[in-house]
């Protein structure tokens, strides 16, 4: 056998000169060693090297639990010696009709529906297809267009990608599907530039907001909109919460045009918000959810398009079909996963406890405003983003070369190499984002302020 040193000397080779990383500046790793993480525990993951850090985005927004769960584990094992795969192309098996039906009873309203994916981008795909047949086949053929919101950020299949609000991250793979429309977003803090009109609180500019979406759906016609796509929490742009009565507002403006309203909550389902699903903690029931990520804390892929008993139902008689699927759709080992990961949710009070600690997490994160590089402090849950300003006072943001210098540059690194993974993001304004497994705690929570604070302070100090 190989000695140790030898082996992690391959491995780091292999992660230079064969790995095509995701989102990531190749360039950036020239002559460097790409970082390579190795195990995890709990809130924290090991570098080859040995050294830890503290999860501070689960992964991607997906490790609700907690790394090395047995559990979790032991369920994949099990599963994969009785039933290994099968796909759901007019078959069954146990393993995902058994969550399609918990997921259905966890839902709002009468989300029954479960439509698997392997991811959330494959699901808010399924969803604007959906969106598309379900219309032709009950007589409105010329509803497809879609309405998102500016900075929006809902996956990387051409469907979905057209419907992200981030040019940037579509230039290089236009032309997309066409129909998608742009409306503005819900961060507060901006307000006042959003609008035009100073001072608008946080009620005035919810109502405002979802009134944008009425005017897209007049401005296009409602007879060509299918549907309008939103997070309950956007990610893009750090952490954009919607207002109050902002939801409900949205609700009414969908039935008035008879347009789908979509809740994309790959990022938000499964106990992120301290709810299973955002309905309950908003105050709304959409017509489809898709949701990926938390389903199974990350130990194996999955996703799913959740719809309406109303938007099934034209697919119940013969011979309508919704010609769409994914091989790997609902794998029998990633169904048995979820299912111990529910079980796990519940036995441990796992919503009860992010719920419980949200204010303290707030809390620990509201001290960092006292740095004059922090201007907002926002989000919901587990789930939190801190924008970074120029100038408190007058919320100057960065020029794109200092947000260059400062995210890529000196943050992302910094905060890494003092021990914390976490985002450093300027798709909107330049943003720290946080989303950490949750069974973390007080103990974590100062952890992560602590790191923030020191780097932060340098982060200005070098400006």
């Amino acid at each position: 056998m190989a000695r140790a040193e030898t082996d992690t000397a391959a491995i780091l080779a292999a992660a230079r000169d064969n790995l095509w990383l995701h989102f990531t500046r190749h360039g950036a790793h020239s002559g460097a060693e790409v970082p390579t993480i190795v195990r995890g525990d709990g809130a924290y993951v090991y570098d080859v090297h040995g050294r830890r850090y503290l999860d501070g985005l689960s992964g991607l927004f997906v490790v609700q639990l907690g790394h090395g769960r047995t559990e979790l584990a032991e369920a994949a094992a099990k599963q994969a010696q009785e039933l290994a795969f099968f796909p759901l192309w007019s078959y069954a098996h146990p393993k995902a009709a058994e969550l399609a039906a918990r997921l259905a009873g966890l839902t709002p309203g009468d989300l029954n529906r479960v439509f698997f994916t392997t991811g959330g981008g494959e699901a808010v795909e399924s969803a604007w297809k959906l969106a598309k047949q379900y219309f032709k086949m009950t007589g409105r053929p010329l509803k497809h267009k879609v309405i998102s919101r500016a900075v929006a950020y809902h996956g990387t299949p051409q469907g979905a990608l057209a419907i992200t609000g981030i040019p940037a991250f579509k230039q290089y793979f236009e032309p997309l599907v066409p129909g998608s429309v742009r409306v503005p977003n819900t961060n507060h803090y901006r307000a006042d530039d959003i609008t035009g009109v100073p001072g608008m609180s946080p009620e005035r500019f919810g109502r405002w907001a979802a009134d944008q979406v009425a005017r897209a759906i007049e401005m296009e016609g409602p007879d060509t909109v299918a549907a309008v796509f939103v997070e309950p929490v956007q990610n893009a742009g750090g952490c954009l919460p919607p207002p109050p009565g902002y939801f409900p507002r949205l609700r009414e403006i969908c039935d008035r045009y008879d347009v789908l309203l979509v809740s994309d909550e790959v990022i938000c389902a499964f106990g992120r918000l301290g709810t299973m699903f955002a309905g309950e903690r908003f105050g709304y029931v959409p017509d489809i959810i898709t949701c990926a990520k938390g389903m199974t804390s990350g130990y194996s892929p999955i996703g799913a398009m959740i719809a309406s008993e109303r938007l099934f139902a034209p697919f119940r008689e013969n011979p309508a079909m919704f010609a769409h699927g994914y091989t790997f759709g609902g794998h029998p080992v990633s169904a048995a996963v979820a299912l111990a990961n529910l079980d796990l949710f519940d036995r441990e009070d796992v919503l009860g406890h992010v719920r419980a600690n949200e204010p303290v997490f707030r809390a620990t994160l509201e001290r960092l405003r006292d740095l004059p590089i922090v201007g907002d402090v926002r989000g919901a849950g587990y789930f939190y983003g801190i924008e970074l300003v120029k100038d408190k006072a007058t919320k100057e943001t960065f020029s794109d070369e200092e947000s260059e210098r400062l995210l890529r540059g000196f943050l992302s690194q910094a905060l890494f190499d003092a021990g914390l993974y976490c985002r450093a993001d300027d798709r909107g304004d330049p943003v720290v984002q946080l989303a950490p497994p949750l069974i973390c705690g007080p103990r974590e929570f100062d952890e992560i302020e602590s790191i923030l604070r020191a780097v932060l302070t340098e982060a200005w100090r070098r400006l």
